[in-house]
């Protein structure tokens, strides 16, 4: 007998971003910058800064209770709950399981994912299937990151770009002909060390030395990445379109990694897309790692730039090498 596939779409988006805003006026006093070169080789203006007392449970929490009002469920109705991060609250319990907690999501598994910044395509492409396959009726998928807790500000090539924030997106069936049509996943493993935070685990586990080195701080062979992003945005958009049996044309609306305004301009190009067909917010918010495609999302959505049967295709890359793109039928 054939199994019955359940088309799975997106019910309802949130996002949440701490209250603080970091310019670069105010990075020129803490790092040998200025808001010209910023802008002219990144696109960034601001980015968000968690409050002291903020973790990235706290950003989720905030994000996820948008996306469940908006999806018209409760939390009690979760079957599965998947946090994206690399900057969990601490290294067990999960921050999924913290925020089930929070939630009062008593029924829902709950585990997190570390993709880096592909994070949150990677969580949305398990738990499609777990919808699909019908074990399970709801899930919510949430990007959260506190880069700002593992960034050196005073390495003016990596304090400029990163930002702290949450986005989340709660999923489920729709109507046929409607959701999720493909994914294409990848990873390198061989440019691991190009995007890395090596204090922490268990190869470095925290001690003067490593405080010291600084190894508890993210470190990123920038020029490296910027050419593996190139590529690879491209290239995934491309093939996540050939897999849902769709071309470049029908693309309604591209939602990128907002990590590089540079990035994502040679992703229109490849795509043959003009920046109106994008969401750009990187100028706001930086490079939030895994919450940056459901931030961006979540924006869309808001905006009304998201109709119903639009063509959208998220696409994204991170650490790892790490690299993760969706096409949608909205």
């Amino acid at each position: 007998m054939e199994m019955k596939v359940i088309p799975v779409g997106v019910l309802g988006t949130g996002k949440y971003v701490p209250e603080r805003i970091l310019t670069n006026k105010e990075l020129e006093t803490m790092v040998e910058t200025n808001d010209e070169w910023i802008v002219t080789r990144t696109g960034i203006r601001e980015r968000r800064i968690a409050a002291n007392h903020q973790a990235t449970s706290d950003l989720a929490f905030e994000a996820a209770q948008v996306a469940l009002a908006n999806a018209g469920i409760t939390a009690e109705q979760l079957d599965l709950i998947i946090i994206a991060t690399v900057t969990p609250d601490m290294s067990f319990p999960s921050t999924a399981c913290i925020l089930q907690e929070k939630l009062g999501a008593r029924k829902a598994a709950a585990f997190d994912l570390s993709a880096a910044c592909s994070g949150f395509i990677y969580g949305l492409a398990n738990a499609v299937n777990f919808i699909a396959l019908g074990t399970y009726k709801y899930a919510l998928i949430i990007g959260a990151d506190c880069l700002s807790r593992i960034t050196d500000y005073t390495d003016r090539n990596t304090c400029i770009l990163f930002g702290d924030g949450a986005g989340a997106v709660v999923i489920g069936e729709v109507p046929e002909g409607r959701g999720f049509r493909s994914f294409e996943l990848g990873a390198d493993g061989t440019g691991g060390d190009l995007l890395k935070m090596e204090g922490g685990g268990s190869r470095n586990p925290a001690t003067p030395e490593t405080i010291e080195q600084k190894l508890h701080y993210l470190s990123m062979a920038g020029a490296e990445v910027f050419k593996f992003a190139v590529r690879v945005m491209g290239n995934a958009a491309e093939e996540v379109l050939r897999k849902a049996g769709m071309n470049k044309t029908e693309i309604d609306l591209l939602i990128p990694h907002q990590a590089n305004i540079r990035i994502i301009q040679s992703s229109l190009q490849k795509l043959n897309l003009t920046e109106d067909r994008a969401i750009i917010n990187l100028d706001k918010y930086g490079n939030m790692s895994a919450a940056s495609i459901p931030v961006a999302l979540a924006e869309a959505v808001e905006q009304g730039r998201v109709q119903e049967g639009d063509k959208l295709v998220l696409v994204g890359f991170g650490g790892g090498l790490t690299w993760g793109a969706s096409a949608i039928i909205w």
